[in-house]
């Protein structure tokens, strides 16, 4: 008969061994991840030829649906543009290697959420949107864009952040002259956001937030406009980021429909 030695795992050890593996599994899911959602991501501009550079970058988006239409974040669409001085809103997207410019015209538009699509003719490759029906706090998701406005080029950065919490976009305040009727709507309705433990830029306004291991969208990052409803309690910079939920861009897209 063979004697086995057998080792006790305290369930402190045993509970940080299973994190750790689990994050190893998801870190090595990435890279594959990364390749297959990379073509889908757009910089979100505007071009004008007599500009100096011509092309102004306001943000990220991704393309859904059929592959012409990507989605961003509604503040990340100019209000207006020169058309006069032949300006024209754009989507910058890598085909085949090479940054490719193509005219876009906004096609819906949820102000509620901060959301927006935009529609162009060429086909580009589609992410897949999430069809679970919630996330769960303290998983780990990915985010892929061009911060600080594509300032270090058109190439697509990617950071990976735990979601920290499930949160209300406005919080309740300390006395009545802090509540303004924006305020006031959002308490007594208010849209749930996720918050994560990574840095968000301006540039990353658009980004799809997605799982790491499929490439599933589950939201879509937003800076600008969650923090402003937070501005009581949150400083430039908080080390902390938001996304709206897909749930809402799905339906958004099903309002083109009707």
């Amino acid at each position: 008969m063979t004697l086995r030695t057998i080792r006790i795992v305290a369930p402190g050890r045993l509970l940080s061994l299973l994190l750790l593996l689990t994050s190893n599994a998801v870190g090595a899911a990435l890279p594959d991840t990364l390749l297959a959602i990379k073509p889908s991501i757009v910089a979100v501009a505007t071009y004008q030829a007599t500009r100096r550079p011509p092309v102004k970058l306001l943000g990220t988006g991704f393309v859904v649906s059929t592959g012409r239409l990507a989605a961003t974040n509604a503040h990340v669409i100019p209000k207006a543009v020169n058309l006069e001085d032949r300006e024209r809103l754009v989507v910058v997207a890598k085909v085949d290697g090479v940054d490719k410019m193509i005219a876009s015209k906004v096609v819906a538009v949820d102000g509620e959420h901060d959301l927006a699509l935009v529609a162009f003719d060429h086909q580009l490759p589609a992410v897949k949107l999430d069809q679970r029906e919630y996330v769960r706090e303290g998983e780990l998701f990915a985010f892929t864009g061009f911060p600080i406005g594509g300032v270090l080029g058109l190439y697509p950065v990617t950071h990976r952040g735990l979601l920290s919490s499930i949160t209300p976009m406005a919080i309740p305040v300390d006395q009545a002259k802090q509540l303004s009727p924006k305020k006031i709507k959002r308490l007594q309705d208010p849209v749930r956001v996720y918050q994560l433990d990574a840095t968000a830029y301006p540039g990353n306004s658009g980004s799809p937030l997605y799982r790491i291991e499929t490439g599933e969208v589950v939201g879509v990052l937003n800076q600008v406009y969650v923090k402003a409803t937070k501005e009581d309690v949150l400083s430039q910079p908080s080390g902390i980021s938001f996304a709206i939920p897909v749930r809402h861009l799905k339906e958004l897209l099903e309002s083109l429909e009707r």
